[in-house]
């Protein structure tokens, strides 16, 4: 019993990490957009505009990319540990919701990564906060729906063979 609750806190604890890592990449993406937001006019001779705009992507490709093939994964995986059947279903659903968005965030990569035409920029912008956004509501559920719910196990399962 002891060796399986070094096993789940050893697990737990590095899914933590992971979320932790890429929450901080959460905030950076969103400093990096409220960067890009305060332009006005954009302009595409403007080499910081471009500059700016060019280091969103990035940082919005690579959260994106990390939800996907490293935090959703070790989400499921803590839930398996824990036989959580309802909880893998309800984070299935969740990973169904945010498909979408990752399709818009790559549109939206792939638009700006190919032209200097920044013209609809402010407007798409405002498009892609909004899915973020929504991304973001629907992260934080499969969080607690993956996580956080099994916190409470952890701690009771801790307790009991103190």
């Amino acid at each position: 019993m002891l060796n399986d609750l070094t096993r789940l806190k050893d697990l737990w604890g590095g899914v933590s990490d992971i979320v932790d890592r890429w929450l901080e990449e959460r905030r950076e993406l969103l400093v990096k957009y409220c960067d890009l937001s305060e332009i006005h006019d954009f302009d595409s001779a403007n080499r910081g505009h471009g500059d700016k705009l060019q280091s969103f992507c990035e940082v919005m490709v690579d959260y994106v990319s990390v939800g996907h093939f490293e935090v959703y994964e070790q989400l499921a995986k803590e839930a398996k540990a824990f036989s959580d059947s309802a909880g893998l279903k309800a984070g299935a659903d969740l990973v169904d919701k945010i498909q979408p968005s990752t399709e818009s965030v790559l549109d939206f990569n792939d638009k700006y990564l190919e032209t200097d035409d920044l013209d609809s920029l402010a407007e798409d912008l405002s498009l892609i906060g909004e899915v973020l956004e929504q991304r973001f509501e629907s992260e934080d559920k499969m969080i607690e729906v993956l996580h956080n719910a099994h916190l409470e196990q952890l701690q009771n399962s801790s307790s009991a063979s103190a």
